[in-house]
């Protein structure tokens, strides 16, 4: 392993309960695997479902699978504000009381989610070996240095450690363009907070 970590774009998506995707797409449906991510077991999917906020809609967004255990909308700033969304918040994956809603709609109906959605919180995914090897702890928050043309200092990440996990940062695709990560495995080195 390097002493830097491989970032990854991560774009709107949507994660649901079974309950809530058979009401958009009808009894007995299953998510089927279109891509494979690189965190263990998830998959983006085939299916496909509009995003209606207040103020706007983003259609054609993916699933992610497998379903959980409570609906889940991940989004940018920018989406989020497309939506009307003002207060949306910045969240660790799965930190959703209090959030905003939104209403789903699927092929076969629709549903509207009181809390759900968030602005995914900058986070870095580490199997416990490489945080061992990167000295850092589960919810440890760090900086990321990133060079380049727009080279920048990403603070405030959220350090996620699981032997569940493999290890990449995520960010969304306004932090990925501020920076200007394209190319392939782009990459940022973990600096520790005194």
């Amino acid at each position: 392993m390097s002493d830097k970590i491989i970032i990854e774009g991560s774009g709107r998506h949507v994660h649901v309960t079974e309950e809530h995707l058979e009401a958009l797409f009808g009894a007995g449906y299953e998510l089927e695997p279109k891509k494979w991510l690189s965190q263990p077991g998830q998959f983006a999917s085939n299916s496909k479902v509009d995003i209606i906020g207040p103020k706007g809609t983003l259609t054609g967004v993916s699933i992610l699978g497998p379903c959980r255990k409570q609906t889940q909308v991940e989004l940018s700033f920018t989406d989020a504000r497309i939506l009307g969304l003002s207060d949306c918040p910045i969240r660790e994956s799965g930190d959703l009381a209090g959030s905003c809603g939104c209403t789903l709609v699927g092929p076969a109906g629709k549903v509207e989610i009181n809390e759900g959605v968030i602005i995914a919180k900058r986070h870095v995914h580490l199997t416990p070996e490489d945080a061992e090897k990167f000295g850092v702890k589960d919810k440890e928050i760090v900086q990321v240095r990133i060079e380049g043309e727009r080279a920048l200092i990403f603070d405030e990440v959220v350090c996620r450690v699981s032997p569940d996990y493999a290890t990449y940062m995520h960010l969304d695709y306004d932090e990925i363009n501020a920076a200007a990560l394209f190319g392939s495995q782009p990459k940022g080195e973990i600096i520790k907070k005194n």
